[in-house]
């Protein structure tokens, strides 16, 4: 199936340049992966209370990780474009390094699009959650590095974020 182009030569936008909700009943559904990461930027109490059990909201990381799952599955009420989706599984990995936190997080589904945007708001949303839990140990939190890493399924197959950086 080709996607019809509006203006500018782009799906999204009508013929007159509207923002539009592209048509995919007609693509094949298959099985679709992407992976985001992003950090939390934290101080060194940050890291020792995180570490230690003892932050005073209470388990920040489980909070955080169960925030990213549920913005995954709600990412089209928050992205206006986004199509609703069957959201298969969903993995949140928050790792407490020595400055920061490094979240990854992956989502899976068997449907006609992509899980891009769900990925990344999964980080985006773990982050905001993570900040909400220690802002009152650390205001100055810093969010950052949200990116997609790798893609896979659908009719352009897999993309890595590696390969493309990866020097020839």
């Amino acid at each position: 199936m080709t996607e019809r182009l509006g203006a500018g030569g782009f799906t999204h936008l009508d013929e007159q340049g509207q923002a539009r909700m592209v048509d995919v009943s007609g693509k094949d559904v298959t099985v679709r992966t992407a992976t985001a990461t992003g950090r939390v930027q934290v101080s060194a109490e940050v890291i020792r209370l995180l570490r230690s059990g003892g932050v005073p909201k209470g388990d920040a990381l489980a909070v955080a990780r169960i925030a990213g799952i549920q913005a995954a599955k709600r990412t089209p009420d928050l992205v206006p474009l986004c199509h609703p989706l069957a959201i298969h599984g969903v993995t949140v990995d928050l790792d407490v390094r020595d400055d920061h936190v490094a979240i990854e997080a992956t989502v899976r589904t068997a449907d006609r699009t992509g899980v891009e945007m769900e990925a990344l708001t999964c980080v985006a949303v773990a982050a905001l959650a993570l900040v909400d839990m220690v802002k009152a140990v650390d205001p100055a939190t810093v969010i950052g590095d949200i990116a997609l890493q790798e893609k896979s399924g659908g009719r352009r197959g897999h993309w890595s974020r590696d390969a493309r950086t990866a020097a020839p």
